[in-house]
């Protein structure tokens, strides 16, 4: 095999593998903006409960309670809202190739608010890292509709 090819096969292994984690991340935010909607969380102080119950867990001079006590329970049914609704239309952003770069960064600051809140566990860093370098490469080009958007707009930062 000539380097050329076996370059070439590996940058479509490359993208194939990207675009694979791109479904896996969507999915992710699909299963938790469906999670949260048949919960109840839109309708309900369900994540308020989420919040204060997480304040007694952490220690009280921690930023996490500090972010909890003065800005998050406070403020519950206005995050329920937009963490589900955002979860939804991030999800249905990265399958669908459209505007990803804008909705990775939605999703980056969304993953940043929930370390913020004390949520932080070990998938946290992973899907941290793969937000970033959705904002950075250009999978929606590779796959989506972001590519023929971009050409059409090509001043939009959406469809870059």
């Amino acid at each position: 095999m000539s380097e050329e090819k076996r370059h070439r096969l590996t940058g479509k292994i490359g993208i194939t593998l990207f675009l694979l984690g791109r479904y896996l991340f969507a999915s992710f935010f699909l299963y938790g903006f469906w999670h949260k909607l048949v919960k109840g969380w839109l309708w309900s102080d369900l994540m308020e409960r989420f919040f204060i119950k997480r304040l007694g867990e952490l220690p009280a001079d921690s930023f996490q309670a500090s972010y909890l006590e003065h800005f998050a329970i406070p403020y519950a049914m206005p995050i329920a809202w937009i963490v589900t609704i955002g979860e939804l239309i991030i999800a249905l952003s990265l399958l669908l190739g459209l505007a990803v770069r804008v909705n990775a960064a939605f999703a980056l600051f969304l993953l940043l608010n929930f370390a913020a809140g004390g949520y932080y566990n070990l998938s946290l860093p992973p899907f941290i890292l793969f937000a970033i370098l959705m904002i950075i490469f250009p999978s929606s080009h590779w796959l989506g509709f972001d590519k023929q958007l971009h050409r059409k707009y090509p001043d939009a930062i959406w469809f870059r």
